[in-house]
């Protein structure tokens, strides 16, 4: 289930891709899938671990060109351990809302990222993200929870700051609003597992109606928002 539209981003194979906060890879899988060559970064050994399983069993079924790669690092957001202008493209994926330190990270993601190259950043929307909040506070007040709702023209500024031009935006997952609002409200009840089943049916079989129902609900209830950025490439100075 992918939260970034991989063609918006246009990752191309051969390209370096690094998956920022990577949880256990589903958008390292997808680069991978394009032919890319991609670092998957995160906290977790236990996160790391997954993804470096489903990385392999992709291989041996085939499902990534031969002349891709996929490595795992881990590593911390605030102090990235690879050298400025690394990678042709950055994810962050569900990232910046559990760091408290939210500009150092964005500083961090922006000197990786190369001159002319691409970056995707998603953070739960407002709207959705503060019904969750006052349904609950175990949602989010826990170790690693989130510790920010985001309104979008905020991370939008904090990413201009930050030296990136944001080239545009989208929302995506729509229909896992209500499962979590179910969650938060009446805790894992009959409700919720029958939303949940139906939820593991869409992402599985990705049936034409919910497909239509999700896109048509999706600025308006998109649990997810995306910011797609530019790193703009510095003019040569000329000699007088």
């Amino acid at each position: 289930m992918l939260t970034v539209d991989y063609d918006r981003l246009d990752v191309r194979p051969g390209m370096r891709v690094l998956d920022l906060g990577c949880g256990e890879g589903r958008h390292t899988f997808e680069a991978y899938r394009r032919g890319a060559h991609v670092v998957a970064l995160d906290l977790s050994e236990k996160d790391l671990g997954t993804t470096r399983q489903w990385c392999a069993a992709m291989d041996m079924a085939g499902e990534a060109p031969a002349a891709a790669s996929a490595t795992t690092v881990r590593g911390d957001l605030l102090a990235l351990p690879f050298p400025d202008a690394s990678f042709d493209r950055v994810i962050a994926s569900e990232v910046m809302e559990h760091i408290p330190d939210d500009v150092t990270a964005i500083a961090e993601l922006t000197r990786v990222l190369k001159p002319g190259g691409l970056a995707a950043v998603t953070v739960p929307r407002w709207l959705p993200e503060r019904v969750c909040w006052a349904l609950s506070d175990e949602y989010h007040a826990n170790e690693g929870g989130h510790v920010r709702i985001y309104k979008e023209d905020e991370l939008s500024g904090r990413l201009r700051d930050a030296g990136l031009t944001v080239t545009g935006n989208g929302f995506a997952h729509a229909l896992h609003s209500p499962y979590w609002w179910l969650k938060c409200a009446i805790g894992d009840a009959a409700p919720t597992r029958a939303y949940h089943k139906l939820l593991v049916w869409d992402i599985v079989d990705r049936p034409a109606l919910t497909r239509v129902l999700e896109q048509a609900l999706n600025p308006l209830i998109g649990k997810s928002v995306v910011i797609y950025l530019r790193k703009e490439e510095v003019a040569a100075s000329v000699a007088a």
